[in-house]
């Protein structure tokens, strides 16, 4: 019975794992926000880039 418990609590943790990144890769690219400004400031850092014309 312990076993499975432990099998189960790992599964329970992957998956938290797994939403964590996919949800940090939606706010990264804009597609979902929590809230804060934090993608806005990562979006004008890129327009930022873009302008300057770096090569």
């Amino acid at each position: 019975m312990s076993l499975l418990g432990t099998i189960f609590s790992s599964i329970r943790i992957f998956f938290a794992g797994m939403w964590l990144v996919i949800r940090i890769v939606l706010e990264y690219f804009g597609i979902i926000s929590d809230g804060n400004d934090r993608t806005t400031g990562i979006k004008d850092l890129r327009e930022d880039y873009k302008k300057a014309n770096y090569r």
